[in-house]
């Protein structure tokens, strides 16, 4: 039996590996991020450093969020590499201490680093994914050229008839869009009046805009300071349509899927964003099991390069094949839960049964 000490040791090793992965991973997202910003948004009238560097800042806990199954599979490869190097795994083995005492602490600390990621990086993540979409979309409305894929729409109707609704953001789980255009409707599917506005709140019953630009027929537009449209929509169904689930912490999750339901909405997106969090710690502890398939071999002269590259393309498969289910899910082809655990499960009994294989024949 592994003693606290050993433990606690293999424990610390793990921890430190991984916050100095994620530090390095970080600031090599962030320069390059930033890069991106920079060649992409140079040209914009409102561009400037200062602005491209608190956006990269502002991008760097999302982006960091989706690369954590890739720190955790290396930092698991690195540490037992590293112990296995220093002849610590050989030791431990000579002391009667199994593969599963000793991937334990390792275990626990994958875990807790999963957990960590989903309780303290992604409100973070969520709350600067928010801000980052609405100072880019307020930068390049300065631009003359839109950005199709950045907007999104849809369509309400009342006494008044109908009107297509776009933005190039939705905040706060879509009751705050970020530069709309409100097209309203004739009967016959003419656009009789065009109203483009800075920003636009919905509240009970309406639409208020404001720093409106406002265009009806040939006449020349009309700059108003704020102007009213009716609506019946709800802010569930707008943040169904509208807002990206990355936009929406884990903790105001489940109350949003709640109320979209309650309307008759079916919100697998935010669903399956739902359980891909909730799956993130057992999938880093599948990651270590992995980690382990490749790593634990004792080797002289230090670990064969093509398998450790296994090792990284196994994860990477992983990881490949939990974002394609995760569309299915998103999709609503496959229930959320059943999308976001197949994955996890798979990797866990193909870790455990190596392992069975490898300790205990």
């Amino acid at each position: 039996m592994i003693g606290p000490t050993l433990g606690g040791y293999f424990f610390r090793r793990y921890a430190v590996i991984t916050l100095w992965n994620f530090v390095g991973i970080a600031a090599l997202v962030f320069i390059v991020t930033f890069t991106e910003i920079s060649g992409r948004s140079s040209g914009l009238a409102g561009y400037s450093a200062g602005w491209a560097l608190g956006l990269a800042a502002l991008q760097l806990p999302m982006i960091m969020q989706q690369a954590v199954p890739f720190v955790g599979l290396i930092s698991a490869i690195a540490t037992l590499i590293s112990l296995n190097r220093k002849y610590e795994l050989v030791v431990a083995r000579a002391a009667g201490i199994s593969a599963w005492q000793f991937l334990t602490p390792i275990a626990v600390g994958a875990f807790a680093f999963g957990l960590a990621s989903v309780t303290i990086l992604n409100p973070i993540a969520a709350a600067g994914f928010s801000t980052a979409q609405a100072m880019e979309a307020e930068v390049r409305g300065a631009s003359t050229s839109a950005n199709p894929e950045s907007e999104r729409w849809i369509k309400q109707r009342t006494d008044e008839g109908e009107t297509i609704i776009g933005a190039d953001a939705a905040l706060e789980g879509g009751t705050v869009l970020v530069r709309p255009v409100f097209l309203r409707l004739s009967e016959d599917g003419r656009i009789v009046e065009r109203l483009d506005a800075a920003r636009a709140e919905l509240q009970e019953g309406r639409w208020v805009l404001t720093e409106v630009v406002r265009r009806r027929g040939t006449n020349a537009p009309e700059r108003l300071n704020a102007a009213d449209v009716p609506t019946n929509l709800q802010p569930e169904f707008v943040g169904e349509q509208l807002a990206q689930p990355e936009s929406v912490s884990i903790f105001r999750l489940p109350a949003k899927i709640e109320a979209a339901r309650s309307f008759g909405l079916q919100a697998n997106a935010f669903a399956m964003h739902f359980h891909s969090l909730v799956t993130l710690p057992p999938l880093l502890v599948a990651m270590t099991l992995i980690a382990a398939t490749v790593s634990m071999r004792f080797a002289r002269m230090g670990q064969s390069a093509t398998v450790i590259l296994g090792g990284v393309l196994a994860g990477f498969l992983l990881y490949v094949v939990s974002v394609l289910v995760k569309a299915f899910g998103t999709a609503g082809f496959v229930p959320p839960v059943v999308a976001a655990w197949t994955p996890v499960m798979v990797a866990m009994f193909f870790g455990v049964t190596f392992l069975l294989y490898k300790e205990d024949g």
